[in-house]
């Protein structure tokens, strides 16, 4: 019997996109779990959700193909094909979301010695 602690590599949630047709058509999802070899996703309308696709999780910069093994109400079990890219993750979005909560905490200061909050 595997591991669990190694077999499941993430278990917090990550946008992603998967493009599900040959012209490009996205959906917007969520990543529920992913490991080496798949991933659990929730898209909004799992109907039409196609048996292949591109899974782009824009967060770790990676894109795999990936084919659908099962199905749940809105969720789907994806396993991974290949993977199509591994750049490298700016971390803008985050130094730009923890430079906004400095802010809110500072400018939460700044009224309270002001007598204002």
């Amino acid at each position: 019997m595997l591991d669990r602690r190694r077999t499941i590599r993430d278990k917090v949630l990550y946008g992603g996109v998967a493009e599900i047709n040959e012209r490009g058509s996205t959906m917007d999802c969520t990543v529920r779990n992913i490991s080496d070899g798949g991933a659990c996703v929730e898209f909004g309308d799992a109907a039409r959700v196609p048996d292949e696709m591109k899974l782009t999780i824009a967060r770790k910069g990676r894109s795999y193909l990936a084919r659908l093994i099962w199905r749940q109400a809105n969720k789907v079990g994806l396993a991974f094909r290949i993977m199509t890219s591994d750049t490298p993750v700016s971390d803008l979005d985050e130094r730009l979301r923890r430079s906004e909560i400095k802010k809110r905490q500072l400018q939460r200061r700044i009224n309270e010695l002001l007598g204002q909050g």
